[in-house]
C-alpha cells in the first residue's frame, strides 16, 4: 500500500484545523470568567454555562428546536422510503423529473423559500403555527434523507423479500422484516442527517418563526444581535458535545461507517 507523503499529511493536517479550529476558539469563549467575549481569557469559569439555565428564552427555544427537529425529520424520512424504493424498483415516464422535484429544495436558497414560505402562509393566514413551521422544514431536510436511503435502496438485493412473499409473508411484512431491516443504515442516517439540518435551520425559520415558535438558532441570532456575552459561545459549546455524543450513539448502534455509504450489512 502506498504511503502519504508529507505533503499530504501536511494538507490534511492544514484542512483538519481549518476545520476544527473555529469549534475549539468558541469552546474555549465559553469557559470565560468575564462578562464579554474575551480569547485568551484569565482563568477558567462555568459561569455562562450555568446561566443557559436563567435563559428562559433559549431554554424554551432548545426544547421547541428538539421536538421541531424529531418532528420534521421522522416525517421527512416516513416519505423518503417509499420515494426512494418506488424510484429504485420501477422506471416510469417522468421519474427523472419526480426525482428532480424531490432533491429541488437542494437547488433553492433557503432565504427564497423562507420569503416564498411567508407570503403563502401570511396570504393564509397560517402564521404562528409549529405545524406549519414543521412542514417548511419537512420540504427542506427531506432531500437529506431521501439521498441516503437511495443509496442503501439502490444496492439491496430483492431475492430476501421475494422469498419471504413466496413464503407467505404479506407485503407490510416483508417490508417490515426484511426489507427495512436491510436499508435500516440508509434510514438512520438520513434521519440523523434531516435532524440535525432541522435542529440547525436558521435561514429560511427566520421568516417563518414567530415569537411564539422561535427556535434555538434564531433566539441564539437575536442574543447574537443584541448583547456581546459569552452566552451563545456556552450554548454552542453544549451542542457541540451533543452532537458528538449523537455520532458516537449512532457509531455504537448501527456503524458510521455504514452509514455514511448508506448501504447495509
Amino acid at each position: 500500500m502506498r504511503r502519504n507523503g508529507w505533503l499530504s499529511l501536511a494538507y490534511h493536517a492544514l484542512f483538519i484545523g481549518f476545520i476544527v479550529a473555529p469549534l475549539l476558539i468558541v469552546v474555549a469563549v465559553s469557559f470565560t470568567s468575564k462578562g464579554f467575549i474575551s480569547l485568551p481569557t484569565e482563568g477558567l469559569s462555568l459561569r455562562w454555562f450555568r446561566a443557559i439555565l436563567d435563559a428562559k428564552e433559549l431554554v424554551d427555544a432548545f426544547w421547541l428546536s428538539l421536538w421541531l427537529g424529531l418532528a420534521s425529520a421522522t416525517v421527512a424520512v416516513a416519505l423518503a422510503v417509499p420515494a426512494a424504493l418506488a424510484t429504485v424498483r420501477h422506471r416510469f415516464r417522468g421519474r427523472a423529473a419526480l426525482m428532480a422535484f424531490f432533491l429541488s429544495p437542494l437547488m433553492i436558497p433557503h432565504v427564497v423559500l423562507g420569503v416564498a414560505f411567508l407570503r403563502f402562509f401570511s396570504a393564509l393566514g397560517f402564521t404562528g403555527s409549529f405545524a406549519w413551521l414543521a412542514l417548511t422544514h419537512v420540504i427542506v431536510v427531506m432531500p437529506y434523507a431521501l439521498r441516503l436511503v437511495l443509496a442503501a435502496a439502490t444496492g439491496l438485493d430483492g431475492d430476501a423479500e421475494r422469498a419471504a412473499l413466496s413464503l407467505g409473508a404479506s407485503r407490510f411484512t416483508a417490508f417490515r422484516r426484511v426489507v427495512l431491516p436491510l436499508i435500516l443504515p440508509g434510514v438512520a442516517g438520513g434521519w440523523m442527517l434531516a435532524f440535525i439540518q432541522s435542529f440547525d435551520e436558521l435561514t429560511m425559520t427566520v421568516f417563518v418563526s414567530t415569537p411564539g415558535t422561535t427556535t434555538l438558532p434564531v433566539a441564539m441570532y437575536n442574543q447574537i444581535a443584541h448583547t456581546i456575552d459569552p452566552l451563545v459561545a456556552s450554548v454552542s459549546t453544549v451542542l457541540i458535545v451533543g452532537t458528538l455524543v449523537l455520532m458516537l450513539l449512532l457509531d455504537r448502534i448501527v456503524g458510521l461507517d455504514r452509514v455514511l455509504v448508506g448501504k447495509g450489512g
